[in-house]
């Protein structure tokens, strides 16, 4: 017998195969059993007359509890009235693996966020976050052919470190034998040294953030692809940022139309996000929440209220809001020569809500500035001393940016919180499952 998976059900239209799965839902009418099952690879109704089978086929069908895998049996056929997948089985055969005994944790009804979260192992099995992390899973691939295919060199960078990226308020230090080290701010510093080596480099890993920040945008684990290219300025940097992010979400509707009409989510708020996207200096965009009412001053940060107004002035794209002050910019953005109070940065700003989802610029290449640079910023020079030494032997102009896989993720599935567009979430509440 032919076993397949429900994503290829529509190759076997009229024929008899065999699925593995687990049971989602199920339903009786009289002398009919209408099973849900799931495979991981999508869903599908299998349909049980109690007259074209076997007395105990029927039975185990009238006994299946959820979440009990089995294995199937029957015709597939063609049927644009079923639901999920436009095919339905006609089962034959029916296999219990395992039955559930007992209640199901998540039963077919609202639940709350808390207790979604501290059942997290099983509400993956969702239809929702199924295509959260099926979308997720595109993304990423979408990303590392996007820089496989430009030349990019893929170079992992240390999760335990001995220096902060951005300072050292929000790390996690752990005990590391006679020493101390920290879990990674961010694989950037790394990077630059793998650029002086490889040229276009990228990374794509964990990174960790000790903010007790408890909103909709932030987890104290999350992911980040962060690539370092030398020989580029501000413009071409953001350039190359728009560009990869019009091919993820072009990819994302071509790839994954079925989970996002599972979310239910908009397209045609996708369908806009082509280039080129607006651009504006941290100093128009303070003009332009002041007069949207916010009591924003110049030199202070964007809070969520604020890069919420400024993603939906553009008729649905994202904006670039470049040149922030120096002063409110990690020690190692370079100044803006024609200006040097601001720094040759940008952020950009995902429509809808979603704030920031990448921010970057270029680096200071002086040694003599990045010293300086460190020295305020109170940061140990020893520990950067290998840092430095990339300013000492063979400097260049590069940049590069950092782009938070979940807040990504969140966006393009329309989300309202980061933790679902995380398998596992880690916030400053939770550590478990």
């Amino acid at each position: 017998m032919t076993v397949t998976s429900i994503d290829r059900i529509d190759q076997y239209d009229g024929q008899t195969v065999t699925l593995r799965g687990w049971l989602y839902n199920k339903r009786e009418s009289g002398k009919l059993a209408f099973l849900i099952l799931r495979d991981g690879t999508g869903f599908i109704q299998c349909v049980a007359f109690k007259k074209e089978v076997d007395e105990a086929v029927w039975e185990a069908c009238k006994g299946l509890t959820q979440e009990s895998s089995v294995i199937i049996t029957g015709t597939v056929r063609k049927d644009d009235r079923a639901p999920y997948c436009g095919y339905e089985m006609g089962i034959q055969n029916i296999e219990v693996v395992h039955k559930v005994e007992g209640e199901y944790p998540i039963s077919h009804k609202e639940h709350g966020p808390d207790f979604l979260l501290s059942q997290r192992h099983l509400w993956l099995r969702t239809p929702s976050q199924m295509a959260v992390m099926r979308i997720r899973s595109e993304i990423i691939a979408a990303l590392r052919d996007f820089f496989n295919d430009r030349g990019f060199t893929m170079v992992d960078a240390p999760i335990v470190t001995a220096n902060a990226c951005e300072g050292t308020t929000n790390l996690f230090e752990i005990d590391y034998f006679d020493d101390k080290a920290y879990l990674s701010q961010s694989g950037q510093l790394y990077m630059e040294a793998a650029a002086f080596a490889l040229g276009n480099v990228y990374c794509l890993g964990p990174a960790f953030r000790a903010e007790r920040s408890k909103t909709r945008k932030h987890l104290t684990e999350f992911w980040m692809l962060e690539p370092e290219m030398t020989y580029i300025d501000l413009d071409q940097n953001m350039a190359i940022q728009e560009e990869m992010l019009c091919y993820v979400v072009k990819r994302v509707l071509e790839r994954r139309q079925q989970e996002l009409k599972t979310l239910e989510r908009d397209q045609s708020q996708l369908e806009v996000i082509q280039g080129p996207f607006p651009r504006i200096s941290y100093h128009e965009a303070v003009e332009l929440l002041q007069a949207k009412g916010s009591e924003i001053q110049m030199g202070d940060d964007f809070g969520a209220p604020d890069e919420a107004i400024l993603g939906d002035q553009f008729g649905g794209k994202p904006v670039f809001i470049h040149r922030f002050p120096s002063a409110i910019k990690a020690f190692y953005m370079k100044p803006d020569p024609e200006n040097p109070e601001v720094a040759l940065g940008s952020d950009l700003i995902a429509p809808d809500g979603y704030g920031e989802i990448i921010g970057g610029g270029q680096r200071i290449d002086d040694y003599d500035l990045l010293l300086q640079r460190i020295q305020e910023h109170d940061l140990p020079q020893e520990a950067f001393d290998w840092y430095l030494d990339l300013r000492r032997y063979g400097s260049v102009p590069h940049g590069g940016f950092g782009l938070g896989i979940e807040r990504v993720v969140a966006w393009i599935c329309g989300t309202q919180h980061v933790r679902e567009s995380s398998p596992f979430p880690r916030t400053i509440y939770r550590i478990t499952p």
